[in-house]
């Protein structure tokens, strides 16, 4: 039986504490990312976004020097998402 879809922002909102722990000083420009990626991708963004491949038209907007930060950001933030199976 499935349950309901993940949203990004579900999942956001269980990342960031889980980052603040590691390392608090990336929190606000994590939390500014992401509400910027979800913003992008309208608002029922799905979990998806987050597999191989993942949101190429969000990076491709960001300011050239933003791009290798977000891609960083969204390759933790779907590897520290995977063992709470926000991604099966």
């Amino acid at each position: 039986m499935e349950g309901p879809p993940a949203w990004l922002e579900d999942a956001a909102h269980a990342y960031l504490p889980e980052l603040t722990c590691q390392q608090p000083w990336r929190r606000a420009r994590a939390e500014g990312l992401l509400d910027d990626l979800d913003e992008f991708l309208g608002d029922a963004a799905g979990m998806d976004l987050l597999l191989p491949g993942g949101p190429a038209d969000w990076l491709a907007s960001l300011p050239h020097a933003d791009q290798t930060e977000a891609a960083t950001l969204l390759r933790d933030f779907g590897t520290s998402l995977r063992p709470w199976h926000w991604l099966d």
